[in-house]
């Protein structure tokens, strides 16, 4: 078949995207675009071995010289920025600019990563003993697996990816069925920065095309040690047990149902600014998009109305074209599940503004997004849609509003728009959101990397990329080293013989 100029310009050739029974498919106009050989199940195993037989030498690899593999993935990925996003609104539908945004936080997450490659510090503790010092040492973990899905095709594989590598750790990545196209591309920049790195193990880094039974066999064997596991709850449930029935460990990027709770105080346009891309950016299939809307009631006739202006005027189309705001839904299953919520969300007494099918490219999924007005928080709005829909209750003291925020299963993303002090510090308090990200005056969606990102609850409780998000991809050891000539035992003890 004939090879989609992005690709080719992505580094990838006719031979890769030809031959294969994995079709791939462009959610701009369901066009195929590739015909994929997937990675046979039998073959996961000589895989980990790879695997396991890198790490033997990448571990022995000074930190900082680790980093220096990251860096030149950084500079891989800068000089095919445009190249790299495009594929990923070809294979994802994203607008161009948030494609572009993608590869951006992989660039970002390489240069966290290099400085993180001189800052694996531990601890050094007090002793209780005379003579004897502690501390705390940290060493890299072994082989990593890093199942993505399809809404952050690349930057996913990224943040922990850059992380495990500067850690000492080899990485498999099987991404998504939906989007193995970007991970073909992004692996074109990782082999380039290692054929410039020079002296790297052969199968530090190795990739799993196909479905769920490549990651079950990456999830069930005790030859690796740490899976990355972004997807839905319901994914979640599958990985969790078979992890830690082998004692393995596991960090779950699961399911948002994010919300925003707008106070009497709050700066009205700022805060539709903050909604309109929230809700709507990606058309609504972030992990982070904004999906609840906690409106103080004074406030809510008059919001709801600036709304829905604000969406009348959403340009919806070819995510390539200039002026695009909206593009599609992954595929037909997404619209439908999206028009299955609106007519339940209609059951449970909502009035629903916009939400239907929407012109856009022949053969692609569109849909206008929908803004839902709801009588109270119902059934329907505890449960996550990956589509562009907004649910909006109102409330009347920050107690409810905040019991609201928190009163779903997720526990990924939330904020509040206030320019009440008080108001903003409780949200952020022990009493307040009980999610991993809370943020004030900003919305939900938009995560930078220097911050440790996941959420509580159903959203797994794992965090990746910034801050101490490292240290679940090494293992620590505490240190006592005796430089007296006595042997005294801990807590007092006495054992004289």
């Amino acid at each position: 078949m004939t090879l989609h100029p992005s690709l080719k310009a992505a580094g990838l050739t006719a031979d890769q995207i030809q031959g294969g029974d994995l079709i791939v498919t462009s959610p701009i106009d369901g066009a195929e675009i590739a015909q994929l050989r997937q990675t046979r199940p039998a073959d996961v195993a000589a895989m980990i071995e790879r695997a396991e037989a890198a790490f033997a030498g990448w571990r022995q690899t000074p930190a900082p010289r680790r980093g220096e593999l990251v860096r030149l993935l950084g500079e891989e990925l800068r000089a095919a920025k445009d190249a790299l996003g495009a594929v990923v609104t070809l294979e994802a539908g994203k607008i161009t600019s948030e494609g572009l945004g993608e590869v951006q936080e992989m660039i970002d997450i390489c240069d966290f990563a290099v400085g993180l490659s001189r800052q694996l510090y531990g601890l050094t503790i007090a002793s209780e003993r005379p003579g004897h010092r502690m501390m705390e040492t940290w060493h890299p973990l072994g082989p990593v697996a890093v199942i993505t899905a399809f809404n952050f095709p690349v930057a996913v594989w990224s943040w922990n990816a850059a992380l495990a590598l500067v850690c000492g750790n080899p990485v498999i990545w099987k991404p998504s069925e939906k989007s193995p196209l970007t991970a073909l591309a992004t692996m074109a920049a990782m082999t380039r920065a290692l054929e410039r790195f020079g002296d790297a193990p052969e199968g530090l880094v190795q990739l799993a095309i196909g479905g769920a039974e490549l990651g079950d066999a990456l999830v069930s064997s005790p030859r690796v040690p740490l899976v990355s596991a972004t997807g839905s709850t319901r994914m979640g449930r599958a990985v969790a047990p078979k992890v830690a029935e082998r004692f393995g460990r596991v960090i779950l990027e699961l399911g948002g149902n994010n919300a925003m709770i707008v106070a009497p105080s709050a700066d009205l346009d700022m805060a539709v600014r903050a909604i309109v891309f929230s809700a709507v950016g990606t058309a609504g299939q972030r992990c982070t998009s904004l999906r609840r809307l906690i409106v103080h009631e004074s406030l809510r006739a008059d919001l709801v109305a600036k709304l829905a202006a604000a969406y009348a005027s959403l340009p919806i189309g070819d995510p390539r074209a200039e002026g695009t705001l909206v593009g599609p839904l992954i595929d037909s299953a997404a619209l439908e599940r999206m028009q299955a919520a609106l007519a339940r969300a209609r059951a449970e007494g909502g009035t629903v503004h916009g939400g239907e099918a929407a012109p856009g490219v022949a053969g692609g999924a569109y849909a206008r997004p929908a803004i839902v007005e709801m009588p109270a928080q119902s059934a329907i709005m505890r449960t996550e849609t990956f589509a562009p829909i907004l649910y909006v209750v109102g409330y009347e003291t920050l107690e409810e509003a905040i019991a609201l925020q928190n009163g779903v299963p997720q526990g990924l993303s939330s904020c509040i728009f206030t320019r009440d002090l008080r108001e903003a510090e409780t949200f952020l308090s022990a009493t307040g959101s009980d999610c991993g990200i809370a943020n004030v005056n900003i919305g939900p969606s938009g995560a930078e990397i220097g911050g440790a990102f996941g959420g509580e609850k159903e959203t797994g409780g794992g965090r990746e990329s910034g801050s101490d998000a490292w240290k679940a991809y090494m293992r620590r050891a505490t240190n006592t080293i005796n430089y007296s000539d006595a042997l005294p035992l801990a807590q007092g003890v006495r054992f004289d013989f």
